[in-house]
């Protein structure tokens, strides 16, 4: 009877060894199904701040060529996109009326030869004693309303050419062209002129940014136009006050152009020195950007074996690494290889 109580009890015996040695063998296979992955420890690095800005070139000095008085064009001599020089002839407008003005200015001039005449004779009488002084204060009035009447009419003739032949004040470039000849003028401009040497660009900084940017400094400046060459300006104009809507600042950059390569209405890339800053830099393959969003996530190693997926503010790109505004702490680990295979808290192997 006892050999029959026996056995089941080493069955269970067996039994039970064949499990633990099933269990020990099902954790050994979980540990090496652990994702293997190579870390990286990264730390605060000196860094400079560049903030970079997109703007459209502008005109230093904008002149709309224009009639003092509605006129027909007779003849237009540039286009836009030609250069002229200070003084340079426009327009010519109808000169109808030029004639009539000319022949009112020298009736007004006659006149005031006469009334002169007149009253040196009057002042001549009345020292000799044939006039009398209410006769020479008489002449003298209509002396002084005679000189009025022959320098209105020189004016109104001079606006008359004025707005019969039309110059440019400023050398520069025509940006545009508003008529044709044969065309009345009207409340558009003939032309319009720019003065491109120098040029302006205008950008918006941030309030945080607003301290650390001042008049004179310098800028670089660079244009899809000429690729990777670069144009040196200055900071001329901080603006004192915020804009309510976008609340940034206005700043204006000056930028020499002696050669006429760069015109109003480029677009171009500003880059201002900012000054430096301690921020953690990674290697670029750290960095996850988040499919369907523009967040990018780095995945860093904690010491007991998982990894966190941590959400992380780009600065700027410093060859193949990038520099983090936040996100993850000076002296950390980062993963930098097999990111697609891990998930947050997932428990990982790190390779030798």
């Amino acid at each position: 009877m006892k050999k029959i109580y026996l056995l089941p009890l080493c069955l269970s015996l067996v039994a039970a060894g064949a499990c633990s040695g099933n269990k020990e063998k099902e954790d050994a296979e979980a540990k090496e199904e652990l994702q293997v992955v190579k870390t990286m420890t990264v730390n605060d690095r000196e860094v400079n701040q560049i903030g970079t800005y997109t703007a459209t070139v502008e005109p230093e000095i904008i002149n709309n060529i224009s009639a003092s008085a509605p006129n027909r064009i007779k003849h237009i001599y540039v286009d836009e996109g030609m250069r002229v020089s200070a003084g340079q002839k426009l327009v010519v407008l109808d000169d109808v009326n030029t004639a009539s003005y000319q022949l009112q200015v020298d009736n007004a001039r006659a006149n005031l030869h006469n009334v002169q005449v007149n009253y040196d004779r009057a002042v001549e009488l009345l020292k000799i004693g044939g006039g009398t002084k209410q006769q020479v204060d008489q002449m003298e009035i209509q002396l002084i309303n005679a000189k009025n009447a022959l320098a209105s009419a020189e004016r109104t003739l001079r606006n008359v050419n004025e707005n019969t032949v039309l110059t440019s004040p400023i050398s520069g470039v025509v940006t545009a062209r508003n008529y044709d000849p044969g065309d009345m003028t009207g409340n558009l401009p003939v032309l319009t002129v720019a003065r491109i040497n120098p040029v302006k660009i205008a950008i918006n900084v941030t309030e945080s940014e607003l301290p650390k940017v001042k008049r004179g400094m310098p800028a670089i400046v660079s244009f899809d136009t000429y690729g990777d060459e670069i144009f040196n300006g200055t900071v001329t104009m901080v603006s004192p006050t915020v804009d309510q809507a976008s609340r940034t600042f206005g700043v204006e950059i000056t930028l020499p152009n002696g050669d006429g390569k760069i015109l109003p209405g480029m677009f171009g890339r500003v880059q201002l020195s900012l000054g430096k800053a301690m921020h953690v830099v990674v290697p670029d393959k750290a960095v996850v950007k988040q499919t369907g969003s523009g967040d990018h996530y780095v995945y860093v190693y904690n010491p007991d074996g998982t990894v966190s997926f941590n959400k992380v503010e780009l600065g700027q790109r410093l060859g193949d690494t990038y520099e983090l505004i936040s996100g993850v702490e000076s002296g950390s680990e980062v993963v930098i290889s097999s990111q697609a295979k891990l998930s947050n808290g997932l428990k990982v192997k790190k390779q030798k």
